[in-house]
């Protein structure tokens, strides 16, 4: 599978916010003609002797006034000549420039396919004389060799950063990578606004880095901002050369006339985030048709980029994107982004045609659009991502507004869980542990237990429950609920590990004046972010409390799960939900399988149940780690499907 991922671009000047040239008032260019004769000497065509003069008229019976209009409508032509000839010389010279550029790209391809190739030979070599651990056979290094030939674009950028850094990287980098081009064929362009860790903002960084992770090839963009770097000079746009991330190439595109759209400290939460977002979505797809490029589907994000759903099907279809298809994916329904339907023209969209009931019209303020609804409604299919939620509930209760509209187009819809990436969060190769562990061998986790405990100056006891606590930010419900949570347990000789993943001072306030309160249990808050802490309380708490089920950001329950802890969740809404998830079939497997295990107990039965049924409860914690809820699990196949969907379409 391939994909790009793309940030602010635009071929010509997308939104057509530069000024229309003014031909009306045009003076004609006076230049004059030269041309060379054969012998290579120069006529200066403006220059020729006109005929002799002899009074008013010479003796072709030509007056001296007609002879001097025959002259200046003679001067004209020649100049209109010189300025096609000029122009005609301009465009030469350009397309031999694109083509020397791409004759020196395609050879430095080949240069670095030769050098990824020769990489291989070594490797296959040093196994054949038997001097590389874990090196390559001729059979694997037949199908790598394949791989680097039959790649789509230079394969050696995948791993130009990884050739410095020794035999076994590489070799691992390429197994990761092959075995990933085997699993789909699709070609997909993701036009997205964040991607861990380049811009990582909310939700969206995440999914879309971890989503990647189980493709062959993505291409990326993203909006590009004061600290990128590479800046090629194109037309009206700058973009920032390609990088690769975790596999994934992505492409940085900056308007020049523009700049101030993303030179700026924050990516969202301005005036004029409408303009920004639709030059940047606009931009894009000049992008893409401009470098040829003909996707399987454009993977569309939130309603910064819903309006692509619009222009692809009113303008860009039918510029050799005809075999294409859109994806949009919804992280967040209460964004919207309600304007003025005549904003709809900066990018070249036509407002009477699309301020309609069945368009973007919103469903609520009549007289404005609605960009999200826009998405909705031109996308081949629509993916909520939502961990917990079915999708009749998102409908119902879940919409903002929109419920009418996604109710007509509930057959594209689709629900997609959130998920984690298991490269970095494994408890069997975890570099941050004292010691690593499995389902199938867990003494690990016991050591982890104790280092955490030492660590933090706590009582070194491997028989004493310890209940950790990871938060992002702290309001005064979730204070309220996380009190009554605790309160309503027995928490004598329990220890408790309080942590959150930046500075929150009010948090820290509020959670020291708890932890005075819980006299009976031992609390430990850490008012810093330490990864290696963070890793270390995942293995050594036996229970996990999270701000919800669904998490999107810090994805605490998922990690739990795999670590051997148990999430209880302290939010009233997944309270409520653990009295009917289990009975909705169209909900996740991870909704289904948190509401028949830890989803409807509280901290209390989770303490009694460690304390009285320990058999029970370390099955349920073995069961739990089996099972698989990274980005390529269920995320990863109900993206497989939708792709495949709108691909046969």
């Amino acid at each position: 599978m391939s994909m790009n991922f793309l940030i602010n671009a635009a071929i010509p000047s997308p939104l057509y916010f530069s000024q229309q040239l003014n031909t009306t008032n045009r003076k004609p260019i006076r230049a004059p003609l030269r041309c060379s004769t054969n012998n290579g000497e120069v006529n200066d065509l403006s220059t020729i002797p006109s005929q002799i003069e002899l009074g008013a008229q010479d003796n072709t019976g030509v007056s001296k006034e007609e002879f001097r209009s025959s002259s200046i409508e003679r001067e004209m032509k020649n100049n209109d000549i010189w300025r096609l000839f000029k122009e005609a010389q301009r465009n030469i010279l350009y397309l031999n420039k694109q083509r020397l550029d791409a004759v020196e790209e395609l050879n430095k391809t080949n240069r670095e396919k030769q050098l990824l190739l020769e990489k291989i030979e070594q490797l296959e070599v040093e196994k054949q004389a038997g001097l590389g651990k874990g090196m390559i056979n001729s059979g694997e290094a037949s199908n790598l060799r394949k791989l680097v030939f039959d790649y789509k674009v230079s394969v050696a950028d995948l791993f130009a950063d990884i050739l410095p850094e020794g035999d076994a990287d590489l070799l691992a980098e390429l197994r990761r990578f092959g075995s990933g081009s085997k699993k789909n064929g699709f070609h997909i362009i993701h036009i997205c606004t964040e991607m861990d860790p380049l811009v990582s903002i909310g939700s969206l960084a995440s999914y879309v880095t971890g989503l990647s992770g189980s493709w062959e090839q993505w291409e990326l963009g993203i909006p590009g901002n004061k600290e990128t770097t590479l800046k090629i000079v194109l037309k009206h746009l700058r973009f920032h050369g390609s990088i690769v991330v975790s596999g994934i190439g992505v492409t940085f595109i900056q308007p020049l006339h523009y700049s101030s759209f993303f030179n700026r400290e924050s990516v969202y939460g301005y005036s004029d985030d409408f303009e920004r977002f639709t030059y940047f979505s606009r931009a894009s797809l000049d992008y893409i048709v401009k470098s040829r490029k003909q996707p399987d589907v454009l993977h569309i994000h939130n309603w910064e980029t819903a309006i692509v759903g619009p222009l692809f099907w009113d303008i860009f279809v039918k510029q050799g994107l005809e075999g294409t298809r859109i994806l949009l994916s919804c992280h967040n329904l209460n964004s919207l982004c309600l304007e003025h339907p005549d904003k709809l023209a900066l990018c070249g969209l036509d407002p009477a045609r699309l301020h309609r009931p069945d368009r973007l019209q919103d469903n609520t303020k009549t007289h404005l659009v609605n960009i999200l609804k826009g998405g909705v409604v031109y996308s081949n299919k629509v993916v909520i991502v939502s961990s917990m939620h079915s999708k009749s509930r998102i409908i119902r209760s879940l919409s903002h507004g929109l419920e009418s509209t996604l109710a007509i187009h509930q057959d594209k819809l689709l629900v997609a869980p959130c998920g984690f990436d298991s490269s970095t969060w494994d408890p069997s190769n975890d570099k941050f542990l004292t010691e690593n562990y499995c389902a199938e061998d867990m003494k690990g986790k016991t050591v982890c237990k104790v280092t955490l405990q030492q660590q933090l100056g706590l009582s070194k006891d491997a028989s004493t429950i310890v209940v950790g606590c990871i938060f992002s930010d702290v309001s005064e419900v979730f204070l309220e609920n996380l009190k009554a949570v605790v309160r309503g347990a027995n928490v004598r000789g329990i220890q408790f590990v309080f942590t959150g993943t930046n500075k929150l001072p009010s948090a820290s306030r509020a959670l020291v004046s708890f932890q005075e309160e819980l006299k009976d249990g031992i609390v430990i808050f850490v008012d810093s972010y330490d990864d290696a802490l963070l890793h270390l309380i995942f293995s050594g708490s036996d229970i996990i409390l999270c701000h919800s089920f669904h998490d999107p950001v810090l994805q605490v329950a998922l990690k739990a799960l795999k670590y051997g802890a148990a999430p209880i969740a302290v939010t009233s809404s997944d309270i409520e939900f653990r009295h009917f998830a289990e009975f909705d079939h169209e909900s996740t497997r991870f909704s289904r399988f948190i509401s028949s295990t830890f989803g409807n107990i509280s901290l209390s039965q989770a303490l009694e149940e460690i304390k009285n049924n320990p058999l029970s409860w370390k099955r349920k914690i073995k069961d739990a780690m089996l099972q698989d809820f990274s980005w390529d699990a269920d995320c990863n196949d109900i993206h497989i499907s939708a792709y495949t969907a709108i691909k046969n379409l």
